[in-house]
């Protein structure tokens, strides 16, 4: 899942030395292939941490290209280098060098409340469905943004 469109150079380099030097920071998700766990405009909360220190499955924060990903942790490589996948993704990623990893996923907010990162049994399933059906992905971002301007306006909002 991108975190954002591509940064300028500056911008990425500000994000990587704040976490490097051991800072958090909140950044806005954009993206879809993290369904169902997170979803765009979800507010993450990115906290630094070595790849030593992020577990297999841990949402992690990695930069490519000027690009900054958050995906799960797949595996590390005896050369010290990872593979992410997210979560509707039909598979993963290709490798990262070690010194793309940034940091790990600490905290989500949606809608201003806080959404839990345990993992549920069914979650890797609706991935897959999501990953492999399009009518469903656009049908659950639907109700997540009718869902979205129910809580902003205070009003019921029926969708069809």
């Amino acid at each position: 899942m991108s975190v954002s469109d591509r940064w300028s150079p500056q911008r990425e380099a500000l994000v990587v030395d704040v976490l490097r030097g051991g800072g958090r920071l909140r950044l806005q998700v954009h993206g879809e292939s993290m369904l169902p766990t997170l979803f765009p405009g979800d507010l993450a909360e990115i906290q630094a941490c070595s790849l030593n220190d992020a577990d297999v499955g841990e949402i992690v924060f990695a930069v490519r290209d000027s690009r900054f990903f958050l995906h799960r942790l797949q595996a590390r490589t005896a050369d010290s280098r990872f593979v992410t996948r997210g979560d509707s993704m039909p598979g993963p990623d290709p490798e990262f060098s070690a010194d793309a990893f940034v940091g790990r996923l600490a905290r989500v907010t949606r809608s201003g409340k806080p959404v839990s990162l345990q993992a549920r049994p069914w979650s890797h399933a609706l991935g897959l469905v999501f990953c492999h059906c399009s009518w469903a992905r656009r049908i659950v971002l639907r109700l997540r943004r009718a869902k979205d301007l129910q809580s902003l306006s205070g009003t019921r909002v029926e969708t069809a």
